[in-house]
């Protein structure tokens, strides 16, 4: 595996480090791959209940690698399909993924970047942190991050973020709903660390049956979306993690 991409696992928590701070984390295909690597490392690992995915350096990513880009100018339309398809596999991985994934985000997550962030199930960011699509200014269309903003905020607010390209600090991006946890600069680490270790102590069944049933919702029918409910409650009925917890709690004074 390239060293774009760092990777370790310590008492159930999966890291993911993005690792080209030369270059602001930019992604290029080599980097996608490495990241989908990853994820599917953590997603066979029984022993992890958390995945994190942060960026090394002064920012969480910057989007894709513009120079790799520029490359394919002249690449026909096949070759561009394919190279665009590969970060929409990445965040259909990260939305599959058996385990609940956190981006812990600091400096510019921006475009792409912008979009590995929120693809996550649930984002941390600092107080200085910025978020934005700004691809509208160099003339491109920020299409494949789309599909992931249109399920965080209202229609309005999300076109106008497409279109403007404006960046937005975090607090920003926790009021509409980008986000989910905003954190002082200073306490980042120890705030984060702390909501990342409570998260990894819940049910990994409990939690692994929740985030595919809620996604799993997505774009159906009501009367679908509570078939679906009926069916994982019943498998949820079936598991240890299930069966050890209604124990404890009767057992309660």
């Amino acid at each position: 595996m390239s060293d774009k991409v760092l990777y370790s696992a310590h008492r159930g928590i999966a890291r993911i480090t993005l690792n080209r701070p030369e270059k602001r984390n930019a992604l290029d295909s080599e980097m996608i791959a490495c990241i989908r690597q990853t994820l599917a490392q953590a997603a066979q690992d029984t022993a992890i209940r958390v995945v994190v995915v942060t960026g090394g350096g002064q920012d969480f990513c910057s989007g894709a690698d513009l120079a790799a880009l520029q490359r394919l100018q002249d690449a026909g339309a096949v070759e561009n399909l394919a190279d665009a398809r590969r970060l929409a596999d990445l965040f259909l991985d990260m939305r599959r993924h058996p385990r609940p994934i956190v981006a812990t985000v600091h400096g510019r997550a921006l475009a792409g970047g912008c979009g590995v962030a929120t693809a996550a199930d649930i984002v941390l960011a600092t107080e200085s942190a910025q978020f934005g699509y700004p691809e509208t200014k160099i003339g491109f269309v920020p299409a494949i991050v789309m599909a992931i903003l249109r399920r965080s905020v209202a229609e309005r607010r999300a076109l106008e973020l497409l279109t403007t390209g404006e960046i937005i600090p975090a607090r920003t991006a926790l009021r509409i709903g980008m986000i989910n946890r905003v954190y002082a600069d200073g306490t980042f680490e120890t705030d984060s660390e702390s909501y990342i270790a409570q998260l990894a102590e819940r049910s990994a069944s409990a939690v692994a049956l929740t985030k595919s049933l809620l996604y799993q919702m997505d774009g159906i029918s009501f009367e679908a979306a509570l078939t679906a409910g009926v069916q994982t409650n019943a498998i949820a009925r079936l598991t240890d993690d299930y069966r050890r917890g209604i124990e404890k709690f009767l057992k309660r004074p």
